[in-house]
């Protein structure tokens, strides 16, 4: 894990935006989609691991009563707090205890492709202890990561790893990125 949190410290040393999430139309478009995905509302508590400089948080977290994100790196969480301050934001690289709370939303946006498949699986076992009955969310980015997963494989790993019977739907299929949705069993 230590090369890839280097590879991301590398990536936000000179900005808070390395992905140019605030001006991307691809990026704005991917959010407005990933909103659109959900099925409710309004949630009650939503975790989102990888939450970057919060960009996504951003359309997310006023669906939402509270609004947890994790990232690991300091400088994307900082960025974070200061795009929506109303939410709560945690540096850790996972694997990691993930925070407690009772949870209705889960979102994984383009971050599994940064763990290792063990750590991928292990994700799936702690969202079903800490998330029972969640709608799950996620978004995978379909090109080359540059790590040693592509998405549709991290997906793959993920699925597997989840309770027999728990279904993923793709609800977004650009190529580009899809967008996954199911429901973290009881």
């Amino acid at each position: 894990m230590s090369s890839v949190l280097d590879h991301l410290e590398t990536l936000y040393a000179d900005t808070d935006d390395p992905w140019h999430f605030a001006t991307s139309p691809y990026e704005q478009a991917k959010f407005r989609a990933t909103r659109k995905a959900l099925t409710r509302d309004r949630y009650r508590s939503a975790l989102e691991i990888g939450c970057g400089n919060g960009a996504l948080a951003h359309h997310l977290a006023l669906l939402c009563d509270s609004y947890t994100g994790i990232d690991a790196v300091s400088r994307a969480v900082i960025a974070a707090q200061n795009r929506v301050p109303d939410a709560h934001f945690l540096q850790a690289v996972y694997p990691c205890p993930l925070p407690a709370a009772n949870y209705d939303l889960i979102i994984l946006s383009e971050v599994l492709y940064f763990l290792t498949p063990d750590a991928i699986r292990q994700l799936a076992r702690d969202l079903v202890d800490l998330a029972p009955g969640a709608e799950l969310i996620c978004v995978t980015y379909l090109g080359d990561t540059a790590q040693a997963l592509q998405g549709r494989d991290t997906l793959t790993v993920f699925q597997s790893a989840l309770p027999e019977g728990t279904i993923l739907k793709s609800v977004a299929d650009t190529g580009a990125y899809s967008i996954d949705r199911g429901e973290i069993p009881r």
